[in-house]
């Protein structure tokens, strides 16, 4: 029988290269099972930029004024003598909105015309408001009005296309999309889903359904970031980072992603963008809750809009 001769160390220098090998081979197969390629995905970023752009020009860039209601009644029209000062294009008498308990109503002056579900408004109405998944919408030319809930308190949002603030717009600034900041992160569930009572821009006190929290690394850090669950599988979050106030802006910005049926999400935060309020100060955007205040940059996503807004309560 012939002897074979070994060497001191070659045999586990082959095991380690056989296990670096199956290692590496794994993370490959990881990386293509959580998604597409970096390319795909830099698309799809591009995609959701320009459609988020277009959508944000439309319905937020255009709101032109945020009334809160007291109990009572309040008049409204384009005429400085109202309570409710509209846009110029709104007839100087146009009715009046009345607050009784938790309903709005809203009563037409006389002669005006103004739609609501392609029909005019010839008598007293009370609004859906925008808390109800079937919200009334008043419009008159291009201008519209809802009734929007702030916590607890009714106003009255108005939009006007044709707008001092919507004309004034100045855009979306965005980082370079980098693949670094596309992430993937383990959902952990907490015991109960619950209500978490939430301040937004005006101090009043909005709830949002939470389920957990979701872990991931970025930059070699490991984090974790509390979402908000908008329907089921669907995450929303309201975050800001040590970015805020200089390169991104200072109150929050936001980011959505799906939980997937392994347990995990995907965090892209080339998507993260500006709140409304970063541009329009009728809008009313959530704070981010303490634990949703990351203490490194996240230098991707939309960068800080060009002037500074200032909120309702600085």
């Amino acid at each position: 029988m012939r002897s074979v001769m070994t060497v001191p160390g070659v045999d586990a220098l082959a095991r380690l290269s056989l296990g670096a090998l199956a290692l590496a081979l794994s993370l490959v197969l990881l990386a293509c099972s959580n998604g597409p390629s970096f390319a795909d995905a830099q698309r799809e970023t591009e995609s959701w930029r320009a459609k988020h752009e277009t959508d944000y020009r439309r319905d937020w860039a255009t709101v032109a004024g945020l009334h809160f209601l007291d109990q009572g009644s309040h008049s409204a029209g384009s005429a400085s003598t109202n309570q409710i000062v509209l846009p110029s294009s709104v007839p100087a008498t146009l009715g009046n909105f009345v607050l009784e308990g938790g309903s709005v109503r809203f009563e037409p002056a006389t002669g005006t015309k103004v739609w609501l579900r392609g029909q005019t408004v010839s008598a007293p109405v009370v609004l859906k408001d925008d808390g109800t998944a079937d919200v009334d919408e008043l419009s008159l030319g291009d201008v519209r009005m809802v009734i929007h809930r702030s916590g607890s308190r009714k106003t009255l949002r108005v939009w006007d296309p044709g707008g001092p603030l919507a004309k004034s717009f100045q855009g979306f600034r965005w980082f370079e999309i980098q693949p670094a900041y596309r992430v993937i992160a383990r959902f952990i569930p907490d015991a109960m889903p619950h209500a978490a009572r939430v301040v937004n821009t005006f101090g009043d006190l909005d709830e949002y359904t939470t389920e957990g929290v979701v872990e991931f690394v970025l930059n070699g850090r490991t984090l974790r970031l509390r979402p908000f669950t908008t329907r089921p599988k669907r995450f929303y979050f309201v975050f800001k980072d040590a970015s805020s106030g200089n390169e991104t802006y200072s109150a929050a910005r936001f980011l959505y992603s799906d939980l997937r049926d392994d347990g995990t999400t995907v965090l892209d935060f080339n998507q993260a963008y500006n709140p409304p309020c970063s541009f329009n100060p009728f809008t009313t955007c959530p704070i981010p809750l303490p634990e949703n205040r990351l203490d490194v940059k996240v230098l991707a996503g939309e960068r800080a809009y060009p002037v500074h807004v200032p909120l309702p309560t600085e």
